[in-house]
């Protein structure tokens, strides 16, 4: 069998039974999702994952949590290794996508220079960043992906720095699509992987995904906290083709940030300037409402 035989998750769960997964991750819920949207389209994939949460799910040697083809991949590697399985999937005329599963750790930071050359040269993968907004697997160290006031194992007094803007990044290298994902909005999960199934070359998704154990939430919460934040703006929903063209797909509803970092006990009440965050929402938000109207994709 080769690394990218079709194994359909019609017949088999993408995540299966058994995973080692945290009661109320939001890897594990998207995975499901993705599962789903592939099991809809009839499409196949192969899994390539680096050090995160998402390698470690599938369990220990023999087993495997994972119903496809999966690759383990050192942290800074997986675009680099996608990139070579597409290649001969792609020579070899075999069917089935080319998946990258990957945490923030290994998209913002250690992997992002591999990321930026596969999305420079347009590799037919599908890039998918679960962000859980810290390093998760190893006992949760600040990202750039975490948000400013966070307080994780290596910033104990709330970090200082803000998120770094990684779609913004991959829409600069001109990729035929890139989209976030909400876990709290199933409709539009299902509509972009859809999109992005139908597409060849770069596409990125990015996935806000809650970690109960590392946000300091309860399980309960996760799908209620992204549904916070994408009604407040913290999480702006939006796809973006080919670089130049924008569609705001949840517009926010006026929803209080404040909430939001309530649920979480790794944010001190204290330390979070709620009216600049509230300005910074609008901001965002009416910039991304700016270009959707300005550049709007061909219908």
């Amino acid at each position: 069998m080769t690394a990218t035989a079709a194994i359909h998750t019609s017949e088999k769960c993408l995540l299966r039974p058994g995973n080692t997964n945290c009661g109320g991750c939001g890897m594990s819920v998207g995975l499901t999702m993705l599962g789903r949207a592939l099991s809809e389209a009839d499409d196949s994939c192969t899994l390539v994952i680096p050090a995160c949460c998402g390698i470690v799910t599938a369990g220990a040697f023999p087993t495997t949590s994972y119903a496809v083809p999966t690759i383990a991949t050192t942290f800074a590697s997986s675009p680099a290794v996608a990139s070579g399985v597409a290649s001969i999937r792609d020579l070899n005329d075999e069917p089935g996508q080319v998946i990258c599963w990957a945490g923030d750790g290994g998209t913002y930071d250690i992997g992002l220079a591999t990321l930026s050359a596969a999305a420079e040269r347009n590799e037919n993968i599908i890039y998918m960043c679960y962000d859980n907004e810290i390093y998760g697997n190893t006992g949760g160290q600040r990202s750039s992906a975490t948000p400013a006031g966070a307080r994780t194992t290596t910033t104990p007094w709330g970090k200082i720095e803000g998120k770094k803007d990684i779609m913004s990044i991959m829409v600069a290298h001109r990729i035929p699509y890139a989209a976030t994902l909400s876990l709290a909005h199933p409709d539009d999960f299902a509509q972009k992987m859809s999109t992005a199934l139908s597409i060849k070359g770069m596409r990125f998704l990015l996935l806000h995904s809650p970690c109960p154990t590392g946000w300091k939430s309860e399980p309960e919460d996760s799908i209620a906290l992204v549904r916070l934040a994408v009604g407040s703006g913290l999480f702006p929903v939006y796809e973006v083709f080919d670089g130049a063209t924008y569609r705001v797909s949840v517009k926010p509803d006026g929803t209080d940030p404040a909430e939001y970092f309530h649920r979480q006990r790794r944010f001190k009440d204290e330390e979070i300037d709620l009216d600049a965050t509230r300005r910074a929402c609008s901001d965002r938000m009416q910039r991304l409402q700016s270009l959707a109207e300005q550049f709007p994709p061909d219908k």
